[in-house]
């Protein structure tokens, strides 16, 4: 079997188990004019996220300090032109002049002859591309044509005087459109990183590879204002100095696991700001359950920066689709604040130890649904012939399970006992059909950590069985300390 074979198998067990078992599934999937890029997530995909968020929330946000806002999904046009998305917003398509198929041009390249077309690149060398590599249509073998830009926003027509207003690509512009109600309301001080969580829309071309690519999301962003001259003055940064990244700079074929101060001796960081917060989101994929040596931090170059971007990093994952981009790393300068001063009049400086300064931003950017795939597809092993899910356990859909040895009176009720015990604090099911292997296997396959039976030597002493879900190790405990151990082993938001 060949790399892609096993690439393709991986991702296709990932998607069965995901619809087999409650994970996700493509929204609206019983009617044939479905579009593609929506999906629902399942009552067992809805908890791994909710936790994911959770983590994000204590290991990012509460760690640092930062503040947490929700903002509007719908937000006026000019504060997209204040933005650059109605200019700048764009993905170049183009058509097949017999079948009239729309493709992603620069997509279409790559996958087509392995060209990697540079994010910025002018619509007409795109052309030239085509052209010299005789790149046609995929469905029909039309040749291309009506080459032209596309805009990825969602437009709507608001009220019955039909305002113009916009779906957000992006969370953060609430962010910079509040900062100066925010800064001041909160008596802020620089540096100061507000945090988002919630959707955004991209109208997607051809969104693809289930939660990779999709036109509705969710993302995680943090938006750090600080002073651009004070930006190596961070006395919180000197705890993380010595943490090594893993980087992959511009030019570099390796990835080099080097410390943050030796990163920044090396002049392969800008500041000890960016240090920081890049060794605070690596941290968080390894507790989150990603492998370390599955993680880099890739350097982008100015041809592949996202318009408002001065310097990029992107944290990828590798997984059997290739290496994922789940946080884009940016410092957007102050691209943003004099953007939105300018369009809306609004001064956007703030005091700092007596200057006047309009702050530049750091920004980790994730996005919530491809980080679950990647988590998932690294968790998703075979131990012996066993199919199991080696999630991180404060992520695991269910805590625990609660089964009966035998699925008859007296075990079921004692069971059902143990189980209202412990759901109001838990994530817990009961479960009393089938075999006990069968059931834990179901167990093992959706990420349960620990199965507690009842059995014949609970009604002798009233102790049961723990079962570990990745050793299949078990010890007996008194029901009387089920919640001392549960609460040892979860941290529970």
């Amino acid at each position: 079997m060949d790399k892609i074979e096993q690439s393709t198998q991986r991702y296709e067990a990932v998607i069965r188990l995901a619809l087999e078992r409650g994970f996700f599934n493509p929204a609206s999937e019983i009617y044939g004019d479905a579009p593609a890029g929506f999906w629902d997530y399942g009552p067992l995909g809805a908890s791994l996220k909710r936790k994911f968020i959770e983590l994000w929330r204590r290991e990012l946000v509460r760690r640092d300090g930062m503040l947490e806002i929700d903002g509007a999904q719908v937000l006026s046009k000019n504060v997209f032109t204040a933005s650059g998305h109605l200019k700048s917003f764009v993905d170049p398509i183009a058509r097949c002049s017999r079948c009239r198929a729309v493709y992603r041009v620069d997509k279409l390249i790559e996958e087509s002859v392995g060209i990697h077309v540079p994010e910025r690149l002018d619509l007409d060398k795109i052309e030239k591309l085509v052209l010299e590599n005789n790149i046609r249509c995929s469905k029909c073998g039309g040749e291309l044509t009506d080459f032209s830009y596309f805009n990825m926003m969602f437009k709507l027509n608001v009220g019955a005087t039909d305002v113009d207003a916009y779906l957000r690509p992006e969370t953060c512009q609430s962010i910079f459109v509040d900062f100066i109600r925010l800064f001041k309301v909160m008596r802020c001080k620089l540096p100061i990183g507000f945090a988002q969580v919630g959707k955004s829309f991209r109208n997607e071309i051809s969104p693809r590879q289930g939660l990779i690519r999709m036109r509705e999301f969710y993302q995680a962003e943090i938006e750090v204002f600080f002073n651009p001259r004070k930006a190596d003055e961070l006395p919180k940064a000197e705890p993380l100095m010595d943490y090594t990244l893993r980087l992959k700079p511009l030019n570099s074929e390796e990835i080099i696991e080097i410390a943050c101060r030796e990163a920044l001796g090396e002049k392969l960081l800008s500041s000890k700001l960016v240090a920081y917060y890049l060794a605070l989101i690596q941290q968080f994929y390894e507790k989150a359950g990603i492998p370390r040596e599955k993680i880099r931090l890739r350097q982008l170059g100015e041809d592949e920066r996202a318009f408002y971007a001065v310097e990029a990093w992107d944290l990828e994952v590798e997984t059997s689709l290739g290496w994922i981009e789940l946080v884009a790393c940016n410092n957007r300068g102050d691209y943003d604040l004099s953007g939105h001063q300018e369009v809306s009049g609004h001064e956007m400086t703030v005091q700092d130890d007596g200057e006047k300064v309009l702050p530049h931003v750091f920004e980790l950017s994730m996005g919530i649904d491809r980080s679950i795939y990647c988590i998932i597809e690294s968790a998703l092993s075979n131990i012996g012939g066993r199919k199991v899910l080696r999630l991180n356990p404060e992520l695991a859909p269910v805590h625990v399970a609660v089964l009966p040895l035998i699925s008859r009176e007296p075990f079921i009720t004692r069971a059902k006992q143990i189980y209202d015990l412990l759901r109001l604090d838990y994530d817990v099911v009961y479960d009393d059909s089938g075999s006990i292997g069968r059931r834990y296997a179901r167990q093992d396959e959706i990420g349960t950590p620990y199965c507690i039976t009842v059995d014949h030597q609970t009604f002798e002493d009233d102790t049961v069985t723990i079962r570990y879900r990745d050793t299949t190790h078990q010890i007996r405990i008194e029901t009387s300390k089920l919640l001392e151990f549960l609460s040892k082993n979860f941290r529970i938001s």
